[in-house]
């Protein structure tokens, strides 16, 4: 540190001389430091990348342009407003990566088919999901 610096430091802390000016420029520099290392610890978080594959249960051919909506959930299983969409392959594969670790809501709507829906666990790097979906179940009605 120059002489320069500390003299200009000891211009802003009145009363205090160029060497107790460079004790405050030292602290000062570790404590950001600190912060500095602390968020970059706590934006480091894990994340996973997750490969879906939509098929038909009945004939097992891929369901393309299927939609596959994520959404993470909360320690109370409630949906997080932060969901995305992801849309399926003409092989019907789907793949994202970067989730965060943690529960997850996957649901799966696909044109002429039942909705799928089913909460995860995410805690593997990386992890693959098979969806089989059903053809719709006739309806009966009384009217």
């Amino acid at each position: 540190m120059t002489r320069a610096v500390a003299r200009g430091c000891a211009r802003w802390l009145p009363g205090r001389g160029p060497h107790q000016a460079r004790i405050w420029l030292v602290t000062a520099v570790l404590l950001l430091a600190a912060v500095f290392v602390d968020a970059a610890q706590k934006g480091a978080e894990q994340s996973a990348e997750l490969h879906f594959l939509v098929i038909r249960q009945a004939s097992g051919k891929p369901v393309r342009n299927a939609s596959v909506v994520l959404h993470p959930l909360d320690k109370d299983g409630r949906q997080r407003n932060k969901g995305f969409e992801l849309k399926t392959d003409y092989a019907g594969k789907a793949s994202v990566d970067g989730v965060a670790y943690g529960r997850l809501r996957v649901q799966v709507i696909a044109h002429g088919l039942q909705t799928y829906g089913e909460d995860y666990e995410v805690k593997q790097p990386e992890m693959e999901f098979k969806i089989e979906l059903n053809e719709p179940k006739h309806q009966i009605s009384i009217y």
